[in-house]
Order: structure tokens, then C-alpha cells, then sequence
């Protein structure tokens, strides 16, 4: 990563700036713009989130937005309300309070003498977010966005549910956001008050686990900021992007099939990071690319950025499995459209443990076969996480180790390479013994050392199976036919490799466990696997971004080093497993400010072998805040349980200043399983 110093701009740096938002409140916001703009205004990029300014973000924001400032934007890094130094209480995600704040925010950036009126939005993550869904809200000054790891469809692809099965994150993000939520504001920004806002936070932010275990099927609030409900609402340029070991990557193509506006889509390797940042690499000079978009739509420069591919994707390699990649070799495919011509379908048919190019059947020769998969609770102890955070090893390892207890497909060894692009989809036709259950779908390609290596995956609450708002009971014994859609993937698959599909019932704890132990019955002739074939293109002009750069950050001194970790154990005689996830941010201090920061989380997810009932995962947080004469500690504690009719919540948040704790809360919640 190469290092800016000297800009075209010198920039001016105003460190905390209230913005006057709804219901009288004010959002803390830090802005870098460039000298002179109150006398020659600029465009202005606002980046909206709840990550805390003042620490959490402030090495990533200056590097990023010091750039942009550099090179003549104002750029406004706000907090939430109910975080950092903005003022209120955050009680939830993507409210729309939160919305008409940014809206707010907005209108008030557009006045200031230092603004010429023209912004956009971007953002990672909830950042990503919420630019698409004010940018359906319309707001006249917000001219385009850039939208990093979001969706545009809450239920259906995001941390919580996949497929209408719970996914493991929900607890895992919940419990993010109860830690982050007990954090006070500084006292250097916002004075003597900062005692009465930390309390008012700790004791009104609430458990957001509840509110989302509440909501298990695709209902009104999860449609609520879901822009997929009316893409027509949308009517700014929009630039998606996102990474194949990220869990966002599906919306990045919907919205280019979808939207009728200038768009651009972006995917590269990388997990749920700025691609600047990427990891698995390789990295990229998105900061370039990004000063490309702005100043076509903000500053109406041409470009020629509206001219480029509207796709453009890291087709990978292939690689041995490894929880944890550095760098992920391949080549940037690029595409005109979406969907592309240039990709077509190739059916694949079951057979008794076979997959067979739909060609090759000879008309009347499918040979019919019933065949039973019941899994263990425990499969899926290496599927890593929904959503990498490119802080391995968080990433799927050998399949292997989970296939012994699926149902596998296996292709012949191929005759010529095979390039994957786009979504892949399985069609079964099956039956269940039991009214609820799930089927988990994995895409593999196995070397020929038989190491096998994960592509793509899906899963499907089986009651999910006609409607995501309506489910509905599996009859047993009665035959179904469904569809699972894969997640979209750019893979090479090389001559004498083969394409694997397995089929389970458990996908542990990627997705929590059904109420009880499932037998599914698949019928081969019946069962089918589609992949997006994209045509060879030997003659494909290399797309370069360039080497990262970015400007320089804050000064840090490492107090404790930070250390991440998966670990299996089991214990045979209690046939208890256990994945503990350590996730510790370290402890360093920001110098320029003084302020000591330390965060450590560790997650703990464990079954019973069998014992559908036994499923548990457990989270906990320590966050520091400190100065010499202030010293701030919390703590969170998360317990998510269930039976075959409820789930079972249970939470602990501890608060201490100077040594003695001053808040004591807990909570005791049963929830009904609603199909799930």
C-alpha cells in the first residue's frame, strides 16, 4: 500500500461538527475539505454510519477520505444518532428515523458555503445501506452513491436469514451491536454531558436479538429499507461492489439487472473490506477509481468511467481449500451487460451419486433413484463464516470434512476448463419425514488429489419453499419439487477436476439446527444442477486498477497486539463440539488524541451429537475506553438457546467508569420458533 503525502488540495480538517438532524437532535460529523472551498464551494461525499468516528473507524476514514479531500471534495464522515458524539439513542438498524436524518444531513451539507450543492454517499456495509435506501427516498441534493457489501433485500440476503433459515451471524452481529452500543461519546467533544448521553444509551439501545428473532419470516420490517421492493425508486448512478468472500455479493448483480440508471458493479476476492484494503488479495486503487465516479457525477468531468464494462469480476483460480487466503489468483473478467449473453446454462443431472451433462442422458435412460441424507448436528463446523471479514481463518476449509455427512454428486473428471459466472442454481425433488427442516446445497471443485474445495453454497428452510412471507409445513413423506439458487461466483473449474455437489440437512452454525433431527429423500432423475457457463474469451483485454494508495492516517502506539482464532473441540465423552472464536481487537492508543482503545470478543457455538435441542451459542464483548483520568470498561454477554418450540435468549451488559460499575442489566426472552 503506497502512501500519498502531497495532494492537489490542501486540506482543511474540522475534527467534530454538529448537524442539526430531526426531533431536535444533532449528529456529530468530522469533515476534511479541501482550503478555499467556502469561497470556491465543492462536492461533498458523505459516508453515514454508526462505527464511532472519534476511534472506530478514524485510521480506515483517514486514509480514505483525506484522499478524496485531496483531490478537491468535502468529505463528512457522520455518526448515527446514538452513536459516537451524534446525540439520541440507537435502538436499531436502518430505522427510519435514521433515514430522514441522513435526509436531513444531507439538506444541511448542500447549504453550506463550502458546498456547490452536488453529493454523493458511500459506504461500506450499513454505510452501503443506507446510501441505497436514501437514495430511494430521492433527496434532491444526492446525485449518486457508491454502495460496499449492502443488499438490497433485507430478508432474503443479509446477516440475519438465508434462504429462510436463521443465520448463525444474527446472533453473532447482534452481539456486535449491543457492545458497540454501550459505548459513551467523548468527553473532549462533547463536554460534561458526555455521562448523561453514555446512560441514556446504555439504558434505552435494548436487545436488538430480540426484535430480529421476532421477525422470522419475511414480514413489513424487513421490506422496510429492502430497495428491491421498487427499484424504480432509485434514480441516481450507482456503483456496487462487493467480494467473492464477502456475504453481499448477490446484490451487486441484481441491482445491475434490475436498476434503469447509469450503474457499474464491481467484484473482486476480497471479504467484507474497502477494496483498497482488499484481503484475499489482490488489492486494488480503488481510491482512483472512486475519484473517477465522483467527478463524472459530481463534478460532471468526462471520465469515460460510464463507458466501462457494467461488470467487472475477479474470475478465481483454483486454489486448494484454506480457511484463510492472503491472496486468491485469477484474472478481471469484464461484461457489457447483465445478464451477459456471453453465459449460458449447462444442466447437470443427478444420478445414483453421479453428476451427468444433460446431454449425455440418452433420451428414456434416466435411471431413477431414491436416496436418503440424514445429517449429523455437527456438519458444518467448517463452513466458515456467512460473511468474511478478511480476518481468517473465517473462510470454508476442506469439504471433506463435512461431506462425510451429505449426500454427494460427483461430476467425471472434466474434458476442458469450465469459467463459472453468475448464480448457480439446484433443482431437487424430495421429501422430509419431518414438518420442518432445511437443506443446505454445496458447489465444490475437487482436485485431483481429491482435495475439495468450496464454490458456492445455498440453503433453504424447506417451509420457505413456495413463500418467504407465508411458509408452510412440510406434509412427511410427501414429495416436493424445489429450487435452491446458489450464491453468484466467478470460478475457474480446470480440465480433470471434477464438480461436486453435497446436500445436507445441517449446516452447523452457519445456519442454527431445525427443531429435530430430518431424514430428506432426494430422487435423482428429478434433481438437477445448473451452472452459469461463460463462453472463453482468450482475447480479453486486462483490466488494471493499480497498486492501493491511500493518505496517511493517525499516529498508533500497539499496546497489545491483536490475535484472531477458530477452535474446534470435542469432547468425546460428553459428545459435546465446540467452535470458540476469539476475536480480539488488541489495545493500542491513538496518539494525536490520547485516547486508549481495547476490544476483545469471543464466541462460542456447541451441539450435542444428535441432539437437535442442545444447540447454543454464546458471545461476549470487553470494550476500553481510556485516558489518564478516565477509564471506561463494558461488558456484554449473549446466550441464544431453543427447543423444538422457542428460542431462548438470555443477556448480561456491564458498565464501569473509573473501576466501579454503574450499570447492571439483564435480559430473559423466549421467542417461538416460527417455522424455522
Amino acid at each position: 500500500m503506497k502512501t500519498v503525502e502531497e495532494f492537489p488540495y490542501k486540506i482543511l480538517e474540522e475534527e467534530n461538527v454538529f448537524i442539526p438532524a430531526t426531533d431536535g437532535l444533532r449528529l456529530a460529523a468530522r469533515i476534511w475539505r479541501p482550503e478555499g472551498s467556502s469561497e470556491q464551494p465543492v462536492p461533498a461525499i458523505l459516508e453515514y454510519i454508526p462505527y464511532r468516528k472519534r476511534f472506530g473507524t478514524s485510521v480506515r476514514d483517514e486514509h480514505t477520505h483525506k484522499y478524496l479531500a485531496g483531490h478537491g471534495y468535502a468529505c463528512i464522515r457522520l455518526d448515527i444518532r446514538g452513536s459516537g458524539e451524534s446525540e439520541g439513542v440507537l435502538s436499531d438498524e436502518y430505522l427510519q428515523s435514521e433515514l430522514d436524518d441522513g435526509v436531513a444531513a444531507l439538506h444541511w451539507i448542500a447549504e453550506q458555503d463550502w458546498c456547490d450543492g452536488n453529493i454523493g454517499m458511500m459506504g461500506i456495509s450499513w454505510g452501503g445501506f443506507n446510501a441505497l435506501q436514501i437514495a430511494a427516498m430521492q433527496p434532491e441534493p444526492l446525485k449518486a452513491i457508491v454502495t460496499i457489501a449492502s443488499s438490497d433485500d433485507r430478508y432474503s440476503d443479509d446477516i440475519h436469514h438465508m434462504g429462510g433459515t436463521l443465520l448463525g451471524d444474527n446472533l453473532s452481529w447482534s452481539s456486535v451491536m449491543f457492545s458497540y452500543n454501550t459505548m459513551p461519546p467523548d468527553p473532549a467533544l462533547v463536554g460534561d454531558r458526555w455521562r448523561d448521553m453514555w446512560l441514556e444509551r446504555l439504558d434505552h439501545s435494548g436487545l436488538w436479538l430480540k426484535t430480529w428473532l421476532q421477525h422470522q419470516r419475511r414480514d413489513a420490517y424487513w421490506r422496510h429499507g429492502s430497495v428491491c421492493e421498487d427499484y424504480s425508486a432509485i434514480k441516481i448512478p450507482v456503483y456496487a461492489v462487493s467480494g467473492w468472500a464477502d456475504g453481499y455479493t448477490n446484490s451487486v448483480f441484481r441491482l445491475m439487472e434490475n436498476l434503469d440508471v447509469p450503474r457499474k458493479g464491481l467484484v473482486g476476492p476480497w471479504g467484507h473490506i474497502y477494496p483498497h484494503f482488499g484481503r484475499p488479495g489482490p488489492a486494488i486503487d480503488f481510491l482512483s477509481e472512486l475519484l473517477r465516479w465522483w467527478d463524472r457525477w459530481l463534478k460532471g468531468k468526462e471520465t469515460g468511467i460510464e463507458n466501462d464494462p457494467m461488470i467487472c469480476a475477479w474470475m478465481q483460480d483454483s486454489v486448494p481449500p484454506n480457511p484463510d487466503y492472503d491472496y486468491r489468483p485469477g484474472h478481471w473478467a469484464s461484461e457489457a451487460e447483465w445478464p451477459s449473453p456471453r453465459v449460458s446454462n449447462r444442466r447437470y443431472i443427478a444420478g445414483p451419486r453421479t453428476l451427468r451433462p444433460e446431454d449425455r442422458y440418452p433420451a428414456g435412460e434416466e435411471e431413477q433413484v431414491e436416496l436418503d441424507v440424514q445429517s449429523p448436528a455437527t456438519l458444518g463446523l467448517h463452513s466458515g463464516k456467512w460473511c468474511s471479514y478478511a480476518n481468517g481463518p473465517d473462510l470454508s476449509g476442506d469439504q471433506r470434512l463435512d461431506d462425510g455427512g451429505g449426500l454427494i454428486f460427483q461430476s467425471e473428471p472434466l474434458e476442458e476448463d469450465l469459467d463459472l459466472l453468475g448464480r448457480p442454481d439446484v433443482e431437487l425433488e424430495l421429501a422430509a419425514d419431518q414438518p420442518v427442516a432445511l437443506v443446505a446445497v454445496r458447489l465444490s471443485d475437487m482436485r485431483p488429489d481429491h482435495q475439495v474445495t468450496r464454490i458456492s453454497y445455498g440453503m433453504l428452510n424447506l417451509t420457505h419453499r413456495d413463500s418467504r412471507q407465508h411458509p408452510e409445513k412440510l406434509e412427511p413423506g410427501r414429495f416436493y419439487r424445489v429450487r435452491v439458487p446458489l450464491c453468484y461466483i466467478a470460478q475457474r473449474v480446470p480440465r480433470g477436476h471434477r464438480v461436486r455437489l453435497s446436500i445436507s440437512t445441517v449446516y452447523w452454525p452457519l445456519a442454527w439446527t431445525p427443531p429435530e433431527p430430518v431424514k430428506l429423500t432426494i430422487r435423482t432423475e428429478k434433481s438437477s444442477l445448473t451452472l452459469p457457463v461463460r463462453e472463453r474469451v482468450e482475447d480479453e483485454a486486462v483490466t488494471g486498477f493499480g497498486e492501493p494508495v491511500q493518505a496517511r492516517g493517525p499516529t498508533l502506539s500497539v499496546i497489545e497486539a491483536p490475535t484472531h482464532e477458530w477452535l474446534i473441540r470435542q469432547d468425546l465423552g460428553n459428545q459435546w463440539t465446540e467452535l470458540k472464536v476469539t476475536d480480539d481487537r488488541g489495545i493500542f492508543r491513538l496518539n494525536d488524541i490520547d485516547l486508549m482503545v481495547g476490544a476483545c470478543g469471543i464466541e462460542k457455538y456447541g451441539v450435542a451429537t444428535g441432539d437437535f435441542t442442545s444447540s447454543t451459542g454464546e458471545t461476549e464483548w470487553v470494550r476500553t475506553l481510556s485516558r489518564e483520568d478516565w477509564h471506561i470498561e463494558t461488558r456484554t454477554r449473549t446466550r441464544l438457546t431453543s427447543d423444538r418450540e422457542n428460542f431462548y435468549v438470555t443477556a448480561e451488559l456491564d458498565a464501569y467508569e473509573d473501576g466501579a460499575r454503574i450499570r447492571c442489566l439483564s435480559w430473559n426472552e423466549t421467542i417461538p420458533r416460527d417455522l424455522v
